[in-house]
């Protein structure tokens, strides 16, 4: 039992440095200088919709007051009676100067909806620079500018932008939603950029038309449930590097129950464990609090373990509100932080019992995403069966030649 207390005591340990880790990280990529743009090319920005979801008109209309001088609005739904475009209609009044397209269009191209509404907004677009957003995302108005500095390096074949979590209401549900994106989602990110990951985050995203063409449009996206995940690999195969806007950006966390919550994170869990199953497993290290209960409960010595936790919690709450201090975010209750381990627990067990995911009504398997998580493993072993043929191939010139 000694042992097994010291091994979680040590994961407890492990878990309170990522967290102060993604602190660093995070005041670090506030202080960066921010590009200037030498010049400013027009920008077709795609907003994908379903629903008339919490706070959909302000997430929108954060983009219609960009500082950026020309860019166009295209928002797209795949149902006539779809309420999403009531709230487009409204904003067009607001802003009767922007260049907004409202595209109605009900053809299913495939099996992830958000990218075939994608490809039927697709003809809308006028520009080189293409911006993809999510339609629950909130931007600063110099979010155009700063995204477009980025993608400006040669080197750079997509821009992603890191995001927070804003919960739309006040219940348990939606702070437990912005406290995984904020503490636990956020940190694990700015600490894989560290390490060198260049994954791409869907909440925004930019690059250009012609680099989209090159990795096979669209389309290319539609077997993939984490299409964003999907993006960025294709672009790193055309040697491009995936770069981090300097511009954080933040989403509504829409959820109001418990279970709506945990459908969502299971979701995102089984996404990511098809995508990253080795990474996804490591990803329990990410919860000291539980880590130190554990502690507790393996302890032959109570005292110590109970102290030993006392700390972990006090440290985690210090964290986490320097955290939420560099998000100008609210400060997720230190009495929960608890809780909401356990429920990450529970969702990360759970990811495990199955392979369905279910996004706004459609079912998906993750897998699908899995037979293109390690592409250099059908490299290696299109190598090895080639190797294996010439092999056989000399035995077979030997065999005639010996026979002749």
């Amino acid at each position: 039992m000694t042992l097994i207390a010291d091994a979680t005591a040590c994961f407890a340990g492990a878990g309170l440095v990522q967290a102060g880790v993604g602190v660093h990280a995070l005041k670090r990529f506030n202080r960066q200088p921010r590009p200037q743009l030498v010049e400013r090319p027009p920008v077709s920005i795609l907003k994908p919709l379903k629903g008339d979801e919490p706070l959909l008109e302000a997430a929108l209309a954060s983009f219609c007051t960009q500082s950026y001088p020309d860019y166009q609005l295209i928002f797209g739904v795949q149902d006539r009676n779809d309420p999403a475009i009531a709230v487009v209609e409204r904003l067009r009044l607001l802003f009767p100067r922007l260049d907004i397209a409202m595209v109605i269009d009900e053809t299913r191209h495939g099996g992830n909806g958000k990218v075939a509404n994608l490809i039927n907004m697709w003809p809308a677009a006028k520009h080189e620079i293409i911006v993809l957003a999510d339609s629950d995302v909130h931007v600063t108005p110099h979010f155009l500018e700063r995204i477009v500095a980025a993608l400006e390096a040669p080197e750079v074949g997509a821009v992603t932008a890191l995001y927070a979590g804003f919960a739309a209401g006040q219940s348990i549900a939606g702070r437990f939603g912005a406290a995984q994106i904020n503490h636990i989602f956020l940190p694990g990110v700015l600490l894989g950029r560290m390490l060198g990951r260049q994954d791409c985050l869907g909440a925004a995203l930019a690059l250009r038309r012609s680099t989209l063409v090159r990795i096979g449009g669209l389309p290319a996206l539609l077997p993939h449930l984490a299409d964003d995940a999907a993006l960025g690999r294709l672009v790193r195969r055309l040697g491009l590097r995936v770069a981090l806007a300097p511009s954080l950006v933040v989403t509504t966390v829409s959820e109001e129950t418990l279970p709506a919550l945990f459908g969502h994170e299971l979701r995102w869990a089984r996404t990511i464990r098809a995508l990253e199953p080795l990474t996804y497993s490591t990803s329990l290290l990410q919860y000291p609090l539980f880590w130190g209960l554990m502690t507790v409960l393996g302890a032959d010595h109570r005292l110590w373990a109970l102290g030993f936790f006392a700390v972990v919690w006090a440290v985690r709450a210090i964290e986490a509100r320097a955290m939420a201090k560099l998000l100008e975010r609210g400060a997720f209750s230190g009495w929960l932080f608890p809780l909401r381990e356990l429920f990450s627990i529970v969702v990360l067990l759970a990811s495990y019992l199955g392979n369905r995911v279910v996004w706004r009504g459609s079912s998906m398997a993750a897998v699908t995403t899995a037979r293109e998580r390690r592409p250099w493993l059908r490299r290696r072993l299109g190598k090895t069966i080639s190797l294996s043929k010439k092999i056989n191939l000399g035995k077979k010139l030997s065999l005639d030649k010996t026979s002749g």
